[in-house]
């Protein structure tokens, strides 16, 4: 497990491109055969992709960082699908998860393993976990079942629909907040104007970006933005004090997660684009 400790809000700003994309991007989740995961100290969020091939992958604690006798031991995760199709075994059962589709596991429950129906077309599961200090059901949300929001306009270039999965008014947790927005065909502008939400920390995986395509994902104090070249598959987590929002090279697709006090959807703070920079 790699370790990541979030700058501050006054000292991202001193930090070069390298520095900034150590501290803020996540590469590489998606190795074939291998289960990745990276423990921020933002929120104490863990992230992680899974590609299983021949073998189901099973996911274990970090004793170290995490002195757990099992992963949920006191965490809740969600896992969503970007591959091919797969399957998600826990003590409670095993559930098929094709593309789009989203798994729960709640806090206490022990015995997960990811593994893939093709191998040759291997599952791409992400997840994302944070602490839990109560426990909620195992479950799953079927792509077309998640509570869905059409955004936006063809003319501002941010045409895209919301889905949310695990929410208040859909799948219970303790503070786990996850969904997908899918950005329409020639639309690439994502989340804006921007927002921050001082009361939680978000992570954007970013997929659905073709060949050489990238998104340039701007993040940082409204006043003081900065830029990462984010691509296909790639991560980037978001504190509490920075905006976060995108514009692609080409349409795509995102997966957003939110830890920390509050799971109101609607609990941010808009940023008035005049005083951008």
């Amino acid at each position: 497990m790699e370790l990541r400790t979030a700058p501050d809000d006054i000292s991202y700003a001193r930090m070069a491109t390298e520095e900034l994309r150590r501290a803020f991007l996540f590469e590489n989740l998606f190795v074939p055969g291998r289960l990745s995961m990276v423990y921020c100290s933002a929120d104490r969020a863990i992230v992680g992709g899974v590609m299983p091939l021949g073998e189901a992958l099973p996911l274990e604690a970090a004793k170290k960082e995490m002195a757990a006798g099992f992963f949920t031991e006191r965490r809740e995760l969600g896992v969503v699908n970007v591959g091919g199709n797969g399957e998600v075994a826990t003590a409670d059962g095993r559930f098929a998860l094709p593309e789009g589709d989203v798994l729960y596991i709640g806090r206490g429950v022990n015995g997960i393993r990811f593994s893939s129906a093709d191998p040759l077309h291997p599952a791409q599961f992400y997840f994302v976990s944070f602490p839990a200090h109560a426990a909620y059901p195992t479950a799953l949300a079927r792509r077309a079942d998640a509570e869905s929001a059409v955004l936006g306009s063809a003319s501002g270039a941010n045409s895209r629909t919301i889905r949310r999965y695990i929410h208040a008014g859909g799948i219970r947790s303790c503070q786990l907040v996850m969904g997908i927005t899918e950005l329409d065909e020639a639309s690439v502008w994502n989340t804006m104007p921007p927002h921050t939400h001082m009361r939680r920390t978000e992570v954007y995986l970013y997929y659905g970006l073709p060949g050489d395509a990238v998104a340039l994902h701007l993040m940082g104090k409204p006043e003081e933005t900065r830029s990462l070249v984010v691509r296909d598959r790639e991560a980037v987590i978001s504190p509490a004090w920075s905006i976060h929002a995108a514009a692609g090279t080409h349409s795509y697709s995102f997966v957003w997660a939110m830890g920390g006090e509050n799971q109101e959807f609607s609990d941010m703070d808009p940023v008035d684009m005049r005083v951008m920079k």
